[in-house]
Protein backbone atom coordinates (compact mmCIF):
# COMPACT_ATOMS: atom_id res chain seq x y z
CA UNK A 1 0.00 0.00 0.00
CA UNK A 2 1.41 3.49 -1.22
CA UNK A 3 2.29 5.83 1.70
CA UNK A 4 -0.17 8.26 0.84
CA UNK A 5 -3.28 5.74 0.36
CA UNK A 6 -2.57 4.75 3.89
CA UNK A 7 -2.85 8.43 5.11
CA UNK A 8 -6.14 8.95 3.47
CA UNK A 9 -7.09 5.28 5.07
CA UNK A 10 -5.90 6.60 8.68
CA UNK A 11 -7.48 10.30 8.53
CA UNK A 12 -11.00 8.86 7.04
CA UNK A 13 -11.03 5.96 9.81
CA UNK A 14 -10.24 9.19 12.55
CA UNK A 15 -13.43 10.45 11.26
CA UNK A 16 -15.62 7.28 11.07
CA UNK A 17 -14.70 6.36 14.85
CA UNK A 18 -15.92 9.18 15.91
CA UNK A 19 -19.12 8.94 13.97
CA UNK A 20 -19.35 5.76 14.29
CA UNK A 21 -19.37 6.44 18.13
CA UNK A 22 -22.03 9.09 18.06
CA UNK A 23 -23.94 6.90 16.31
CA UNK A 24 -24.18 4.43 19.11
CA UNK A 25 -24.84 6.85 21.33
CA UNK A 26 -27.72 8.33 19.35
CA UNK A 27 -29.20 4.13 19.94
CA UNK A 28 -32.73 6.36 20.27
CA UNK A 29 -34.38 9.50 19.12
CA UNK A 30 -32.79 12.97 20.23
CA UNK A 31 -35.31 16.07 21.26
CA UNK A 32 -33.78 19.48 20.62
CA UNK A 33 -35.45 21.84 23.34
CA UNK A 34 -34.58 25.36 21.94
CA UNK A 35 -35.73 28.50 24.77
CA UNK A 36 -35.56 32.09 24.56
CA UNK A 37 -34.80 31.97 28.31
CA UNK A 38 -32.62 30.22 30.65
CA UNK A 39 -32.56 26.89 32.54
CA UNK A 40 -33.05 28.38 35.67
CA UNK A 41 -36.74 29.73 34.58
CA UNK A 42 -37.18 27.06 32.57
CA UNK A 43 -36.06 23.77 34.72
CA UNK A 44 -40.04 23.10 36.40
CA UNK A 45 -41.90 23.54 32.69
CA UNK A 46 -39.20 21.04 31.23
CA UNK A 47 -39.97 18.77 33.33
CA UNK A 48 -43.48 18.84 32.59
CA UNK A 49 -42.56 18.16 28.91
CA UNK A 50 -41.12 15.05 30.17
CA UNK A 51 -44.31 14.00 31.79
CA UNK A 52 -45.87 14.30 28.38
CA UNK A 53 -43.16 12.22 26.86
CA UNK A 54 -43.07 9.91 29.71
CA UNK A 55 -47.16 9.24 29.31
CA UNK A 56 -46.31 7.90 26.14
CA UNK A 57 -43.29 5.54 27.48
CA UNK A 58 -40.78 7.72 26.43
CA UNK A 59 -37.48 8.44 29.72
CA UNK A 60 -34.45 10.60 29.32
CA UNK A 61 -31.66 8.27 29.34
CA UNK A 62 -33.91 4.77 28.59
CA UNK A 63 -35.29 5.22 25.12
CA UNK A 64 -34.69 9.33 24.41
CA UNK A 65 -32.09 12.19 24.79
CA UNK A 66 -32.81 15.63 25.12
CA UNK A 67 -30.53 18.43 23.71
CA UNK A 68 -30.85 21.62 25.05
CA UNK A 69 -30.29 24.96 23.87
CA UNK A 70 -31.02 28.37 25.46
CA UNK A 71 -30.98 31.84 24.39
CA UNK A 72 -30.29 33.72 27.50
CA UNK A 73 -33.05 36.43 26.51
CA UNK A 74 -30.99 37.41 23.78
CA UNK A 75 -33.39 37.20 20.98
CA UNK A 76 -31.21 37.43 18.07
CA UNK A 77 -29.39 33.77 19.00
CA UNK A 78 -31.87 32.21 18.43
CA UNK A 79 -31.42 31.61 14.46
CA UNK A 80 -28.21 30.53 15.31
CA UNK A 81 -29.35 27.73 17.88
CA UNK A 82 -31.93 26.36 15.88
CA UNK A 83 -29.16 26.28 12.94
CA UNK A 84 -26.97 24.03 15.05
CA UNK A 85 -29.75 21.60 16.30
CA UNK A 86 -30.66 21.02 12.57
CA UNK A 87 -26.83 19.88 12.11
CA UNK A 88 -26.78 17.97 14.81
CA UNK A 89 -29.73 15.96 12.90
CA UNK A 90 -32.43 15.67 15.72
CA UNK A 91 -35.40 13.94 15.29
CA UNK A 92 -37.59 16.94 16.71
CA UNK A 93 -37.10 20.06 17.89
CA UNK A 94 -39.51 21.20 20.39
CA UNK A 95 -39.77 24.98 20.90
CA UNK A 96 -39.73 26.97 24.19
CA UNK A 97 -40.14 30.91 25.11
CA UNK A 98 -42.66 32.21 22.82
CA UNK A 99 -43.20 32.35 19.00
CA UNK A 100 -40.30 34.04 17.81
CA UNK A 101 -38.69 30.81 18.86
CA UNK A 102 -41.00 28.97 17.17
CA UNK A 103 -40.24 31.35 14.04
CA UNK A 104 -36.75 30.68 14.53
CA UNK A 105 -36.73 27.09 13.91
CA UNK A 106 -39.14 27.19 10.96
CA UNK A 107 -36.79 28.98 9.42
CA UNK A 108 -33.58 26.68 10.01
CA UNK A 109 -35.74 23.65 8.66
CA UNK A 110 -38.37 22.39 6.92
CA UNK A 111 -37.83 18.81 6.90
CA UNK A 112 -37.49 18.24 10.79
CA UNK A 113 -40.44 17.86 12.80
CA UNK A 114 -41.11 21.39 15.14
CA UNK A 115 -43.65 21.44 18.17
CA UNK A 116 -44.01 24.72 19.32
CA UNK A 117 -44.96 26.43 22.31
CA UNK A 118 -46.66 30.10 21.48
CA UNK A 119 -48.08 33.27 22.86
CA UNK A 120 -50.11 34.60 19.97
CA UNK A 121 -52.49 33.53 17.02
CA UNK A 122 -49.85 30.96 14.91
CA UNK A 123 -51.77 31.93 12.17
CA UNK A 124 -51.02 35.96 12.83
CA UNK A 125 -47.73 35.17 13.67
CA UNK A 126 -47.36 33.28 10.02
CA UNK A 127 -46.20 29.94 11.60
CA UNK A 128 -49.35 28.04 10.46
CA UNK A 129 -51.80 28.29 7.17
CA UNK A 130 -54.40 26.61 9.46
CA UNK A 131 -54.70 25.31 12.77
CA UNK A 132 -56.52 22.38 12.14
CA UNK A 133 -54.63 20.82 9.84
CA UNK A 134 -51.29 23.11 9.86
CA UNK A 135 -49.03 20.99 7.23
CA UNK A 136 -45.70 20.87 6.56
CA UNK A 137 -43.45 19.89 9.78
CA UNK A 138 -45.06 22.23 12.46
CA UNK A 139 -47.54 21.76 14.70
CA UNK A 140 -47.71 22.99 18.65
CA UNK A 141 -49.38 24.64 21.22
CA UNK A 142 -51.01 28.45 21.31
CA UNK A 143 -51.90 29.89 24.62
CA UNK A 144 -53.22 33.13 23.28
CA UNK A 145 -51.74 35.43 25.86
CA UNK A 146 -51.25 37.99 23.02
CA UNK A 147 -55.28 37.88 22.39
CA UNK A 148 -56.10 37.73 26.23
CA UNK A 149 -54.26 41.51 26.30
CA UNK A 150 -57.81 43.14 26.39
CA UNK A 151 -59.39 41.04 28.58
CA UNK A 152 -56.62 41.66 31.27
CA UNK A 153 -56.72 45.53 30.35
CA UNK A 154 -60.84 45.13 31.64
CA UNK A 155 -59.46 43.33 34.52
CA UNK A 156 -57.61 46.06 35.32
CA UNK A 157 -60.20 48.53 34.88
CA UNK A 158 -62.29 46.84 36.81
CA UNK A 159 -59.74 46.75 39.77
CA UNK A 160 -58.87 50.68 39.39
CA UNK A 161 -62.45 51.90 37.93
CA UNK A 162 -60.88 55.43 38.45
CA UNK A 163 -57.21 55.03 37.33
CA UNK A 164 -55.93 58.29 35.15
CA UNK A 165 -52.82 56.82 34.20
CA UNK A 166 -52.69 53.14 33.08
CA UNK A 167 -48.88 52.01 32.01
CA UNK A 168 -48.47 48.87 29.87
CA UNK A 169 -44.78 47.19 29.62
CA UNK A 170 -43.61 46.09 26.65
CA UNK A 171 -40.59 44.80 25.38
CA UNK A 172 -39.38 46.12 21.74
CA UNK A 173 -36.56 43.85 21.41
CA UNK A 174 -39.27 40.76 20.31
CA UNK A 175 -39.61 42.81 17.48
CA UNK A 176 -41.83 40.14 15.47
CA UNK A 177 -44.12 40.05 19.17
CA UNK A 178 -44.01 43.37 19.70
CA UNK A 179 -45.99 44.95 16.82
CA UNK A 180 -49.23 42.29 17.35
CA UNK A 181 -49.32 43.15 20.85
CA UNK A 182 -49.02 47.23 20.61
CA UNK A 183 -51.63 47.30 18.24
CA UNK A 184 -54.29 45.13 20.01
CA UNK A 185 -53.74 46.60 23.36
CA UNK A 186 -54.14 50.25 21.90
CA UNK A 187 -57.24 48.90 20.21
CA UNK A 188 -58.76 47.23 23.47
CA UNK A 189 -58.21 50.36 25.42
CA UNK A 190 -59.76 52.58 22.86
CA UNK A 191 -62.84 50.34 22.82
CA UNK A 192 -63.30 50.84 26.80
CA UNK A 193 -62.36 54.36 26.55
CA UNK A 194 -59.02 54.03 28.79
CA UNK A 195 -55.68 56.03 27.91
CA UNK A 196 -52.47 54.66 28.13
CA UNK A 197 -48.95 55.06 28.45
CA UNK A 198 -46.26 52.08 27.04
CA UNK A 199 -43.17 51.85 28.27
CA UNK A 200 -40.44 49.94 27.36
CA UNK A 201 -38.26 47.38 28.71
CA UNK A 202 -35.90 44.86 27.23
CA UNK A 203 -32.92 44.54 30.06
CA UNK A 204 -32.66 44.04 33.92
CA UNK A 205 -31.83 47.64 34.22
CA UNK A 206 -34.91 48.80 31.49
CA UNK A 207 -36.85 47.40 34.12
CA UNK A 208 -35.85 49.41 37.00
CA UNK A 209 -36.21 52.52 34.40
CA UNK A 210 -39.68 52.24 33.57
CA UNK A 211 -40.53 51.45 37.27
CA UNK A 212 -38.81 54.97 38.46
CA UNK A 213 -40.91 56.47 35.16
CA UNK A 214 -43.80 54.79 36.29
CA UNK A 215 -43.23 56.64 39.76
CA UNK A 216 -42.56 59.58 38.21
CA UNK A 217 -45.69 59.38 36.17
CA UNK A 218 -47.41 58.68 39.70
CA UNK A 219 -49.31 55.78 37.60
CA UNK A 220 -52.51 54.29 38.75
CA UNK A 221 -52.18 50.53 37.56
CA UNK A 222 -49.83 48.40 35.40
CA UNK A 223 -50.75 46.00 32.43
CA UNK A 224 -47.21 44.05 32.10
CA UNK A 225 -47.47 42.78 28.36
CA UNK A 226 -46.70 39.52 27.33
CA UNK A 227 -42.99 38.30 26.88
CA UNK A 228 -40.39 35.50 27.93
CA UNK A 229 -38.36 37.92 29.00
CA UNK A 230 -40.97 39.27 31.92
CA UNK A 231 -41.95 35.66 32.76
CA UNK A 232 -37.80 35.55 33.43
CA UNK A 233 -37.78 38.12 35.43
CA UNK A 234 -40.98 37.84 37.22
CA UNK A 235 -39.60 37.98 40.76
CA UNK A 236 -37.98 41.72 39.59
CA UNK A 237 -41.06 43.05 38.56
CA UNK A 238 -43.22 41.15 41.27
CA UNK A 239 -40.89 42.57 43.95
CA UNK A 240 -40.93 46.34 42.16
CA UNK A 241 -44.54 47.04 41.80
CA UNK A 242 -45.25 45.97 45.10
CA UNK A 243 -42.77 48.06 46.44
CA UNK A 244 -43.69 51.09 44.38
CA UNK A 245 -47.67 49.76 45.28
CA UNK A 246 -48.75 50.01 41.68
CA UNK A 247 -51.39 47.62 41.34
CA UNK A 248 -50.06 45.02 38.26
CA UNK A 249 -52.03 42.26 36.49
CA UNK A 250 -49.42 39.50 34.65
CA UNK A 251 -50.25 37.03 32.11
CA UNK A 252 -48.87 34.04 33.98
CA UNK A 253 -49.97 32.66 37.61
CA UNK A 254 -46.52 32.41 38.39
CA UNK A 255 -46.70 36.05 38.90
CA UNK A 256 -49.49 35.65 41.46
CA UNK A 257 -47.82 32.94 43.30
CA UNK A 258 -44.44 34.89 43.42
CA UNK A 259 -46.59 37.88 44.97
CA UNK A 260 -48.18 39.36 42.13
CA UNK A 261 -51.27 41.08 42.66
CA UNK A 262 -53.69 39.57 39.49
CA UNK A 263 -53.07 37.35 36.67
CA UNK A 264 -55.16 35.90 33.76
CA UNK A 265 -53.94 33.22 31.62
CA UNK A 266 -53.70 29.57 30.30
CA UNK A 267 -52.51 27.24 32.44
CA UNK A 268 -48.10 26.63 31.06
CA UNK A 269 -48.18 23.36 32.62
CA UNK A 270 -50.53 22.01 30.37
CA UNK A 271 -49.77 23.36 27.14
CA UNK A 272 -46.04 22.44 28.42
CA UNK A 273 -47.28 18.91 29.19
CA UNK A 274 -48.77 19.03 25.68
CA UNK A 275 -45.78 19.99 23.93
CA UNK A 276 -44.13 16.22 25.05
CA UNK A 277 -47.33 14.18 23.91
CA UNK A 278 -46.94 15.81 20.87
CA UNK A 279 -43.56 15.10 20.67
CA UNK A 280 -43.68 11.26 21.44
CA UNK A 281 -46.74 11.13 18.90
CA UNK A 282 -44.55 12.33 15.98
CA UNK A 283 -41.68 10.26 17.22
CA UNK A 284 -43.95 7.26 17.01
CA UNK A 285 -44.58 8.03 13.36
CA UNK A 286 -47.18 10.68 13.26
CA UNK A 287 -46.70 14.08 11.07
CA UNK A 288 -46.58 16.90 12.75
CA UNK A 289 -48.72 18.62 10.05
CA UNK A 290 -51.33 16.51 10.72
CA UNK A 291 -52.17 17.04 13.91
CA UNK A 292 -53.53 20.36 15.14
CA UNK A 293 -52.75 22.99 16.84
CA UNK A 294 -53.58 23.16 20.58
CA UNK A 295 -55.48 25.93 21.87
CA UNK A 296 -56.47 27.01 25.86
CA UNK A 297 -60.19 25.24 26.82
CA UNK A 298 -59.54 27.40 29.77
CA UNK A 299 -58.30 30.59 31.76
CA UNK A 300 -57.24 31.07 34.93
CA UNK A 301 -58.11 34.00 37.07
CA UNK A 302 -55.84 34.21 39.92
CA UNK A 303 -55.63 36.91 42.72
CA UNK A 304 -53.03 37.20 45.43
CA UNK A 305 -55.36 38.73 48.41
CA UNK A 306 -52.16 38.97 50.62
CA UNK A 307 -50.38 41.65 47.78
CA UNK A 308 -53.88 43.56 47.75
CA UNK A 309 -53.67 43.93 51.12
CA UNK A 310 -50.31 45.10 51.34
CA UNK A 311 -50.96 47.26 48.74
CA UNK A 312 -54.11 49.12 50.38
CA UNK A 313 -56.22 47.93 47.03
CA UNK A 314 -59.55 46.36 48.02
CA UNK A 315 -60.61 43.55 45.50
CA UNK A 316 -63.77 44.00 43.99
CA UNK A 317 -66.34 41.83 44.94
CA UNK A 318 -67.43 40.81 41.26
CA UNK A 319 -63.63 40.06 40.80
CA UNK A 320 -63.42 37.62 44.25
CA UNK A 321 -66.26 35.95 42.62
CA UNK A 322 -65.05 35.04 39.50
CA UNK A 323 -61.65 33.90 41.09
CA UNK A 324 -60.25 30.52 39.94
CA UNK A 325 -57.91 30.85 42.61
CA UNK A 326 -57.04 32.77 45.96
CA UNK A 327 -53.66 33.21 47.11
CA UNK A 328 -53.82 34.16 51.46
Amino acid sequence: MRRRDFIKLVGGSAVTWPLAARAQQRAFPVVGLLSSRSPAVDTPLIAVIRQGLNEAGFVEGQNLALDYRWADGQYDRLVGLAADLVRQQVAVIVTMGGDTTALAAKAATATIPIVFAGGADPLRMGLVTSLQRPGGNITGVSSLLVEMEAKRLGLLRELRPHATTTVVLMNPGNISFAEIQASDVQTAAHSIGEEITVLNASTIREIDQAFAKLVQMHADALLVGTDPFFFAHAAQLVVLAVRHVIPTVYFRREFAVAGGLMSYGANSNESYRLLGVYAARILKGEKPGDLPIQLPTKYELVINVSTARVLGVEIPPTLLARADELIE
